[in-house]
């Protein structure tokens, strides 16, 4: 996408806009965590423990954007210039953090509902292998449904990456390089969300989805087989479509879905406790913006 690009090139126009010699302390900690997150192979990873991390950290960069905000510097721009455009694309941009925010999060509790319950009927198995088939068929279902709604938040990705131009001329050099900060930071939290939907897409592409299942069908020693760069969601996905449409005995596929259902429960938790986090720290930003502008 786009968005990673845009990013190294906003990033050295921010850099080439830094504040004189002695920048104020939360401006530093705001650029450290920056670079933690930043790096040639930041967003190729499909480790849920990185992303996790990185949701982390980049909780910790949106607190010191808070307290950024907080700053008299920072209140006395924003109301001095609050008819610019400038500050109309700062409000705009937290708010277009918050649908995707959102979204996503919305997407990895409809994937934890239905692996709940698929987990459910599995320990009971009232109804035999059967009735595992029929739910794991919905649960593939389900599957598509949500796959399409991250390929929607992924298309307004790419359209918010085009938004977080900087527009700001003839401001003077201090309000230029908060500015600058400011849409940095709007920039790599996008690129973060871009990595993270993706990683819940699993390993297959947009073009090809679900065109796995024919080969599944006639080859149960490739479908078994899991490559080293497949996610848990990736793993699930495969185990799925195999039980689903083998005709073999299932014994051994029912312990290895529910094991990789597992894997997948906690993975979900680690990135949804990250999310909530990050949702809450996005709007108590949104919330102090609109309160500076209001008052």
């Amino acid at each position: 996408m786009e968005i990673s690009a845009l990013n190294t090139k906003f990033h050295n126009h921010a850099r080439s806009n830094s504040l004189p010699s002695k920048p104020h302390p939360i401006i530093l900690q705001c650029n450290e965590h920056l670079a933690r997150l930043g790096g040639e192979n930041s967003y190729s990873t499909s480790s849920s423990i990185v992303l996790s991390q990185k949701l982390n950290t980049l909780q910790d960069l949106h607190i010191c954007i808070e307290k950024l905000i907080q700053l008299p510097l920072t209140q006395e721009a924003l109301v001095k210039e609050s008819q610019e455009k400038w500050v109309d694309e700062l409000l705009e941009g937290s708010l277009r953090l918050l649908d995707t925010c959102t979204a996503t999060k919305d997407a990895l509790l409809h994937t934890k509902e239905w692996a709940r319950e698929l987990q459910s009927i599995i320990r009971r198995r009232r109804g035999g292998e059967s009735e595992v088939v029929v739910e794991v068929k919905k649960f593939l279902t389900s599957r598509k449904v949500v796959r399409k709604a991250i390929f929607k938040a992924l298309e307004n990705l790419k359209g918010s990456a085009n938004k977080c131009s900087l527009s700001i001329t003839n401001k003077d050099y201090q309000t230029v390089a908060i500015v600058s900060l400011l849409k940095e930071v709007e920039m790599i939290t996008f690129t973060i969300f871009e990595s993270l939907l993706n990683f819940m897409c699993g390993t297959q592409s947009k073009r090809s989805s679900w065109s796995l299942v024919s080969k599944l069908m006639h080859n149960k020693r490739v479908s078994n087989s899991q490559s080293e760069d497949e996610n848990e969601f990736a793993k699930v996905d495969s185990a799925l479509q195999f039980f689903a449409f083998n005709l073999a005995s299932k014994s051994n596929d029912i312990d290895n879905l529910q094991n990789k259902l597992v894997n997948l429960g906690s993975c979900i938790q680690d990135l949804e406790e990250g999310l909530e986090s990050l949702f809450r720290r996005l709007i108590k930003i949104r919330v102090a913006l609109l309160n500076i502008l209001n008052h």
